[in-house]
């Protein structure tokens, strides 16, 4: 069996390729990253480090490596020969993959089974992105004529992958924890050989309770830790202030999981305090500038807090610790990403009602418009 996996940084190497080589699967990494490609095809293998309970190490090989950026013509063929194709790219960097997917398409045997594809991003519904951009890439007709060479399932992904040393070379580091849920209807039953991964009929709880629990509190202790003046992660949730507002922002969205997808609330509420013991692991050494990174995409309509926040407001219940958070988010100065300079541009130059409507999708009808006006006008002044 062979699986293409576009993207072979931490999370692909530490956490997709390695279940994937875990089930037997040759795997060929796809990127543009020239030395890391290089470095891979060189290497007869890496090792995968787990800290925490149960922790050990995992050697990967059976690999090879690709540039897709150059030899995009060989990424191509190997797909169309692909059982799976997986990403772990970022989900704006999707429209990317999709030409090496399409004229994969064309080019793959009538008589193979569909290639099985899953986008693994920290993205609701990201494989239909992907999805929606192959087609775009092939065309009307085209897409009409290929469409059945490929399946595409939505998945939900879970483990913390830090930033690595500077001298791990190919090695990564991991949490012990890990979730790969998939949905299983696109496959008609024939489900990918990935023992690792989970199947379910409906995947939209398993999405919302990882992007509201997981995404939701990591990115808040990032932020409340930026403010407060924190380094790291784990010394973040050490800080009073940090945990109190993160466990209640965690409440808030576990309320709307238990209303809106009849959760057990007690199972609810033991996912929640297992994330934050996660999130407190000191062998995992994450910053709060490598969570907290491209926050304007963190505070979009349907992210992690303006999504439920959302939902909780036109239901009536109280959305408070959220607002903190975004409040949080709002005071994220990091010169070195890209979008928190441009955060800081908005907030300098539009009013407002321009910055919640714009960058937050949320108009003045809207019941969590005003807490969200104020929280961006204190940001201003």
């Amino acid at each position: 069996m062979k699986a293409v996996h576009f993207g072979a940084g931490n999370i692909g190497r530490g956490f997709v390729g390695l279940i994937l080589h875990d089930a037997g699967y040759e795997v060929v990494f796809a990127d543009v990253a020239a030395p890391l490609i290089d470095a891979l095809a060189a290497a007869d293998s890496y090792t995968v480090h787990e800290v925490g309970d149960g922790g050990r190490d995992r050697v990967v090989d059976t690999f090879r490596a690709l540039n897709s950026a150059t030899d995009a013509d060989g990424v191509c063929d190997e797909i169309a020969t692909a059982d799976v194709l997986t990403t772990a790219v970022g989900p704006t960097v999707l429209r990317f993959v999709a030409p090496h997917v399409a004229e994969a398409l064309r080019r793959r045997p009538a008589e193979l089974a569909p290639l099985q594809v899953m986008a693994c991003e920290n993205a609701i519904n990201a494989t239909d992105i992907l999805r929606d951009e192959v087609a775009a890439s092939l065309g009307q007709d085209e897409w009409a004529r290929l469409h059945a060479r490929a399946v595409f399932a939505n998945t939900a992904v879970d483990r913390i992958v830090p930033g690595q040393a500077p001298d791990a070379g190919l090695d990564v580091t991991v949490e012990t924890f890990f979730e790969w849920v998939v949905e299983s209807g696109p496959f008609g039953g024939d489900v990918p050989a990935i023992p690792d991964a989970t199947f379910v009929e409906d995947l939209a709880p398993y999405i919302e309770r990882k992007l509201f629990t997981v995404n939701t509190g990591h990115a808040t202790v990032a932020y409340l830790g930026f403010v407060q003046g924190h380094t790291k992660i784990s010394d973040a949730l050490r800080d009073e202030t940090v945990a109190r507002i993160a466990t209640r922002v965690l409440q808030e969205t576990s309320t709307l999981l238990v209303a809106k997808h009849g959760l057990d609330p007690e199972v609810q509420r033991a996912y929640r305090e297992k994330i934050l013991r996660r999130f407190a692991n000191p062998a995992l050494p994450d910053t709060v500038q490598r969570v907290g990174r491209q926050p304007l995409r963190k505070l979009s309509r349907h992210e992690r807090f303006v999504g439920p926040a959302a939902e909780l407001a036109q239901l009536g219940l109280p959305t408070s610790a959220l607002v903190e958070a975004v409040d949080a988010a709002l005071r994220f100065d990091v010169p070195d990403d890209d979008q928190s300079v441009e955060l800081r541009e908005l907030l300098q130059t539009q009013t407002p009602e321009a910055v919640v409507e714009g960058a937050m999708g949320i108009s003045a009808g809207h019941p969590l418009f005003s807490s969200l006006w104020e929280i961006v006008a204190g940001a201003q002044s």
